[in-house]
C-alpha cells in the first residue's frame, strides 16, 4: 500500500507512529514533572510560586520585566500596593 488517492500511505503511517511515539513519552514526561513537584510540595515549597518562577524563567529578560512593570501598575490602580 504505497498510495492511496495519491497520499504515500507508508509515509503518512511513519509520521502517525513518531507521533504517538511523542506523544507517549509526553505523557511520561508530564507525570515525571508532577512527582517532581509533588516532592518539592512535600518538602514544603509553594508549587504554585515554583510553576510561576519556571514560567518566568522561560521567558526573555525584556518581556519578563515589562510585564512585571505592567503587573506592579495594575496592582497600584487596583490600591494593592502599599
Amino acid at each position: 500500500m504505497a498510495d492511496v488517492g495519491g497520499i504515500g500511505a507508508d509515509r503518512l503511517r511513519s509520521f502517525v507512529e513518531r507521533i504517538e511515539r511523542l506523544e507517549e513519552e509526553k505523557a511520561a514526561l508530564t507525570a515525571d514533572i508532577r512527582e517532581v513537584y509533588a516532592e518539592a510540595k512535600g518538602d514544603g515549597f509553594d508549587t504554585k510560586v515554583m510553576r510561576q518562577v519556571v514560567r518566568l524563567r522561560k521567558m526573555d529578560s525584556g518581556d519578563r520585566q515589562e510585564q512585571e512593570a505592567i503587573l506592579d501598575l495594575y496592582k497600584q490602580a487596583l490600591g494593592m500596593v502599599g
